[in-house]
């Protein structure tokens, strides 16, 4: 009986210990309307992390309607109340999560959804929203131009970076939250869809065409496209073994002094010995007629050209493929990772087609511009939200890589750029993860350097070790 009655007690004693331990448990909570990003603060959306997107959309050029219907697999990081996700300027028809019904408030950018009953943290589950209505670019000083959904005359051109995806699907619309894409589009018979990814299935049914592509690689929302209009389409492999496919308007194929197909080809190979191998399962291009909108993009696996102006524009947007699609920015602040070493690969092409060497391309930069330049003045580190796109993110960080590739050495320098795109590969990185990887491979402290080229404001004077070369 003494035992009896000890067991019953120990029992009892748990079963008070465990309605604590329960008591004790967080109750479900909404996620955040955004990750707290210093320059887009309610971009992306906490409490989850998005791993795929379904997109079916369908685009009509003629009315300019889009309607479309998403399905995003998330895994949920918290107990949830409710979530967010960001869609600008289309209407919702409705929102099902895990196949139920779930009511849903639209305030501005954010979709606010409750589910019927919490979602548990470390579990998966989908949620679908069906919309639709008249996308619009965004303008303002980001870009300096409309970037986004941009009509064309046979179609549109489809541009994001950093935060107009949602203007086409409902998404977790943050560089910092990546996943992988199957993306179906149907659009009139005779118009081509150009997405990312390889593309699985295209068909004609009645007076519409449905083309499948898919993403099997994480993906930054920025990176999405879905070009559409008349495309010539060439497609093969490049002479290292990657598949490329490349779609031009033909409105410019007399137009163009660039062949296209043979310089991406080309690249691709090229940086795949100088940053490792290529990241995705296919390269390629897609260059559209859009002259309103006079920038590139590199969209994943198929950079996006409003016309082709020279190489090194092939050259840059190739080179993104590793610095900013594969290897991403943690916070939009540190976007010199990405158009520095996009900007230092054209010194590179340069150097290896012979004409000019890496060095000279840095003093050419440097000495162009005088010390009361304004250039001088943009902390590259963090150019603030409006000028994210300033040349100096572009120029001064890739001086910067000159800079440290003339302190450390070549052996050092060339070693640093593939491990770091192999370390953080399909994922999100930091200025202070790269200024660590460089002193650990180098052997060197490094902080004055950076410091000096990226957080300094004003003209750096050059010294013993730092771009002296003859």
């Amino acid at each position: 009986m003494k035992l009896f009655r000890s067991a019953r007690a120990r029992a009892a004693a748990a079963a008070v210990a465990s309605s604590l331990v329960v008591a004790a448990s967080p109750a479900p909570a909404p996620g955040a309307d955004g990750i707290g990003d210093s320059y887009f603060p309610q971009l992306g959306n906490g409490g989850f992390d998005a791993r795929h997107y379904d997109l079916d959309i369908a685009y009509d050029p003629v009315s300019g309607r889009l309607d479309g219907r998403t399905t995003i697999t998330a895994r949920a990081i918290q107990d949830l109340s409710s979530f967010d996700l960001d869609l600008q300027q289309l209407k919702v028809k409705g929102v099902e999560v895990n196949g139920r019904h779930a009511p849903f408030t639209h305030d501005g950018d954010e979709l606010r959804i409750t589910p019927h009953g919490s979602l548990a943290g470390n579990r998966t589950f989908t949620v679908t929203v069906t919309y639709g209505g008249l996308p619009h670019p965004l303008t303002g000083p980001i870009v300096g131009s409309d970037y986004g959904w941009l009509k064309t005359d046979d179609g549109v051109f489809v541009a994001c970076e950093p935060n107009a995806a949602s203007t086409w699907f409902p998404s977790s619309d943050h560089v910092s939250d990546k996943a992988t894409y199957d993306i179906r589009i149907r659009a009139p018979k005779g118009l081509s869809a150009v997405s990312n990814g390889r593309l699985l299935s295209t068909y004609d049914e009645g007076d519409s065409t449905y083309t499948h592509w898919r993403e099997s690689r994480p993906m930054a929302t920025y990176l999405t496209t879905v070009t559409i209009g008349k495309f010539d389409v060439r497609s093969g492999r490049t002479p290292g073994g990657v598949p490329i496919h490349v779609a031009i308007d033909p409105k410019l194929a007399g137009s163009n002094s660039v062949d296209v197909y043979a310089v991406t080809a080309a690249a691709t190979d090229y940086w795949s010995q100088v940053f490792g191998p290529y990241p995705f399962e296919e390269t390629g291009a897609i260059v559209d007629d859009m002259p309103a909108a006079g920038f590139s993009l590199e969209a994943q696996s198929k950079p996006i050209y409003s016309a082709v102006r020279n190489e090194t524009t092939i050259v840059h947007e190739l080179a993104h493929q590793w610095f900013g699609d594969s290897v991403s920015v943690k916070r939009w602040k540190d976007i010199w990772l990405n158009e520095g070493f996009a900007t230092y690969a054209q010194w590179l092409w340069a150097e290896h087609q012979g004409t000019r060497t890496a060095h000279d391309s840095f003093r050419a930069a440097y000495d162009a511009r005088p010390a009361d330049n304004a250039f001088w003045q943009t902390e590259v580190a963090d150019p603030q939200r409006d000028s994210m796109f300033a040349s100096a993110v572009y120029q001064r960080g890739a001086m910067t890589l000159q800079a440290l590739r003339e302190r450390i050495g070549d052996t050092a320098f060339f070693r640093l750029l593939p491990t770091w795109a192999e370390l953080h590969r399909y994922g999100n990185a930091d200025t202070a993860d790269f200024i660590q990887l460089a002193e650990e491979i180098s052997g060197q402290p490094l902080d004055d350097l950076f410091r000096t080229w990226l957080s300094t404001r004003g003209k750096p004077n050059l010294g013993p070790g730092e771009s002296m070369k003859p």
